[in-house]
């Protein structure tokens, strides 16, 4: 019998968390190996035992689940995440993707569904929409998103106020998707000149949120696509 496959839950509220464990515990070629609450301690215990597969919230203390993601899809060749959360967005389902998360699913997912993609992704391919992709795919799907939703701006490079160097720093943090405390701890301001920040860098960029300040720097280049850098594991209490 091959062995069977070995699941950490990233995951802060209790009930949920046990209620994954009990059905994924009902299916034989499944293990829970590990449950942790938040994302500092998923990475830590990640890099413990090494799990193939880690299901991830995204909204937890210590550490969001993205860069959670992004540390350990980095740094664990082969570890598959899924991301899982409440919130049915598009764009952060791009940012977790981007953040090299295998699969992507809003928590009323059904048991059988889930399960599914976790046999998925452990054979590492991908689940995006309800598709099963391969990382080329997966790549083409995040260049055609970007392309979608950077249409609108009409302005180009050379017409665009210039970023400062302390904006393009807060603008790269904000592409790995670190919220104002982290991005103020590690470039050791306050997150009231975060804010100052953010609000001159969409300006600049002519965009409404933060969301489309990031894609705007991802689709003009500034900050690559398909970052290889690991995010700083600072403290990411909400």
């Amino acid at each position: 019998m091959d062995q069977p496959i070995r699941i950490m839950i990233a995951e802060d509220h209790a009930l949920f968390g046990h209620g994954l464990r009990r059905v994924l515990t009902i299916e034989p070629d499944l293990v829970v190996v590990a449950e942790v609450k938040d994302g500092a301690a998923a990475v830590d215990m990640a890099l413990q035992l090494i799990p193939d597969v880690v299901l991830m919230d995204v909204n937890m203390p210590e550490m969001n689940g993205l860069m959670a993601t992004q540390i350990i899809s980095q740094t664990l060749d082969g570890v598959a995440v899924i991301v899982l959360t409440a919130y049915d967005h598009e764009e952060q389902m791009f940012f977790a993707l981007r953040a090299g998360a295998a699969a992507y699913f809003v928590k009323d997912v059904t048991p059988e569904e889930l399960i599914g993609a976790i046999r998925i992704v452990n054979t590492g391919r991908y689940v995006v929409g309800g598709e099963t992709m391969t990382r080329g795919q997966v790549q083409r799907w995040l260049e055609i998103w970007i392309e979608e939703h950077t249409q609108h701006y009409s302005q180009d490079s050379s017409s665009l106020t210039p970023l400062s160097q302390r904006e393009m720093e807060v603008l790269e943090y904000l592409v790995q998707g670190a919220s104002n405390k982290v991005i103020a701890a590690s470039l050791g301001i306050s997150q009231r000149t975060v804010k100052n920040h953010m609000t001159n860098i969409m300006r600049k960029l002519g965009v409404g949120d933060r969301t489309e300040a990031a894609v705007a720097a991802l689709r003009r280049g500034w900050i690559p696509l398909h970052d290889t850098r690991t995010p700083p594991p600072v403290s990411d209490q909400r």
